[in-house]
């Protein structure tokens, strides 16, 4: 049975500890410090904690201001939020003079299954992308968090980092360091007849489908994509070559995402068959559970196993 812990938690304790070694780091808050769980750091540091209110443009203008004096200001609300309301200022105050701000876009995607539309993120991912400078992190579970969190505070620059609402199967390895732009394997052989460019969620989903098709005799290898940008030509024609298909799977919009970004630089370096797993062109809706909405949006296990057969032919 594998453990599922929730990647809030294993955030909030992360700043604690991160707080303990760096008095550097300081956090603000949108007045969502409960669900965020940077109330955590509040707890521990009452003198470097922020509570900014629901003004989320005010809170990351400080930020910078912040990061210009030499602290490491993470900054917290929902996903939704983050890259939304404060999108200029992001733009104009952390990115373009690279200010070492760390954004934190809580209950990113669908994960914020009860609020509808208005709270669930399919898109902040391919907004923070497009924003040169910027460095986006899309962690797979709770153990990946925690060391995503030592990686951006050694990194100077800004950083985006998703975090999902709920409960995620632990995939990551206690041990090693992360690194930026790395790809992990986490099932199958380099040899494989299909690959899976997964990220968050559906790296979950995409081991799930691996595991099902293995008993129907087809091979799938998956990797973790947590580092949204940079994505490293490398890296990914390295996985790629050889493989008869190449499926993406992620929890935002096609729009500007994660496959069509692998596609293009795929293109014109490895000839091979290609399905994309995403949400089409809407925004979400309320739901009973986390799972239910997934389904809906075609992000289920059986979404990832069908485009593998569909590629593959």
């Amino acid at each position: 049975m594998i453990e599922r812990v929730n990647l809030r938690k294993a955030y909030g304790e992360a700043l604690v500890e991160a707080g303990k070694l760096n008095k550097d780091i300081v956090v603000l808050e949108a007045d969502l410090g409960k669900s965020t769980m940077s109330v955590l750091f509040k707890q521990a540091f009452p003198d470097r904690y922020f509570e900014m209110g629901i003004a989320e443009q005010d809170m990351t203008s400080v930020a910078a201001g912040l990061a210009l004096a030499g602290k490491i200001p993470f900054t917290g609300t929902f996903a939704v939020f983050a890259a939304g309301r404060a999108y200029d200022q992001i733009r104009c105050s952390v990115a373009i003079p690279q200010a070492n701000v760390k954004i934190i876009g809580s209950s990113c995607g669908l994960s914020d299954f009860g609020d509808g539309k208005t709270h669930q993120s399919v898109e902040d991912a391919n907004i923070i992308r497009a924003i040169p400078n910027m460095t986006v992190l899309n962690p797979c579970d709770a153990v990946e968090v925690k060391k995503m969190l030592k990686a951006m505070i050694q990194y100077h620059g800004p950083v985006y980092l998703r975090i999902n609402r709920n409960e995620l199967p632990v995939y990551t390895a206690p041990d090693g360091e992360y690194e930026i732009g790395k790809l992990y394997p986490i099932y199958g052989k380099a040899d494989s007849e299909a690959l899976i460019f997964a990220t968050g969620v559906m790296v979950s989903k995409a081991v799930e489908a691996a595991e099902r098709l293995a008993a129907e005799g087809v091979s799938v290898q998956v990797l973790n994509v947590s580092t949204l940008k940079p994505l490293i030509i490398e890296e990914i024609v390295k996985y790629a070559a050889g493989k008869k298909a190449v499926i993406t799977a992620e929890e935002s919009v096609k729009t500007g995402g994660l496959g069509q970004s692998i596609a293009a630089l795929l293109m014109g370096n490895v000839n091979v068959r290609f399905e994309q797993v995403a949400i089409n062109d809407e925004f979400g809706t309320s739901a009973q559970d986390y799972e239910q909405l997934l389904a809906r949006y075609g992000l289920s296990a059986d979404h990832v196993l069908q485009a593998v057969k569909k590629a593959l032919g």
